[in-house]
């Protein structure tokens, strides 16, 4: 355990990946599952008390003090991005509970210890790298339909965006960007971070079966895309503290997303549920 490959694995590791095919059933499944993953261990007192209010607050705080107002609503929707990687302990959770083992909060923190965090922080850079990206694209498109100059207040700034052409186009540039931005971390991560906890496969290999799981499932992995920007959207209202509730039944749900799309060697299954 202590020998976990950060980036890639043995050529015979990777080869035992073998990816499945599912169905919109299938994502829906998971979905119910994340949610009764919920409401047995009500994970969500943790989000809800501790990182996505303070996130939230914390990047309002910085719009404001920046001069940086029109890059509120882009922060806080691309803060989004980062959920996967912060839900580590859900996904640990769920593992738990499906081999009927201890799946109290004690282990969602230890599971911080596990051998296979440098591989996962690798993975969690790629969608920093994918948030940060996003914001940068977001100011690049505000200086180019309203110029450097931020706005002096973010009611105004509102009523410009709703009843202008220029403010329209924002929305649609905006949205039509983001969504590239989430379709990239769909297909690098949807499934790489449990993956990478339940098995030592190393980063590489973990994001090259995300996107296998994605091409091998296309229309059930949008299925679940849309699923998660709808749910993330309406979280992130009012200040993303929605996010408490969302973010936890799609990280359980992500467990078994993964469960369901691909196998796992008997081996494994030994080994995880001891």
């Amino acid at each position: 355990m202590t020998g976990f490959h950060v980036f890639a694995a043995a050529d015979e590791i990777v080869d035992q990946i073998k990816v499945r095919r599912i169905g919109f059933e299938d994502v829906l499944d998971a979905l119910r599952s994340g949610l009764d993953d919920f409401w047995e261990k009500p994970s969500h007192y943790v989000f809800l008390c501790l990182i996505y209010p303070i996130a939230g607050a914390t990047l309002i705080t910085w719009a404001r003090g920046a001069n940086a107002l029109q890059l509120m609503y882009p922060l806080m929707t691309g803060f989004a991005l980062i959920g996967p990687f912060a839900a580590i302990g859900l996904y640990e959770i769920s593992r738990r509970r499906e081999f009927n083992l201890d799946s109290s909060w004690v282990h969602a923190v230890e599971v911080w210890r596990s051998p296979a965090i440098p591989a996962i922080a690798a993975v969690g850079l790629v969608l920093v790298a994918l948030f940060l990206s996003w914001v940068y694209a977001a100011k690049l498109l505000y200086v180019w339909l309203y110029g450097s100059v931020p706005p002096e207040s973010i009611m105004a700034f509102f009523r410009d965006v709703i009843s202008t052409q220029r403010g329209w186009t924002l929305i649609v540039l905006g949205h039509a960007v983001g969504f590239l931005f989430a379709l990239a971390a769909l297909v690098t991560t949807v499934i790489a971070f449990p993956l990478l906890l339940d098995r030592d496969v190393g980063a590489k290999a973990a994001v090259r079966t995300s996107a296998r799981v994605v091409l091998a499932n296309p229309v059930p992995m949008l299925m679940w895309g849309v699923i998660v920007a709808v749910a993330l959207l309406l979280g992130s209202l009012p200040f993303l503290v929605g996010l408490a509730v969302v973010l936890p039944v799609l990280g359980h749900s992500t467990w078994h997303l993964y469960r369901k799309t691909v196998e796992t060697p008997d081996s494994e299954r030994r080994r995880a549920s001891r």
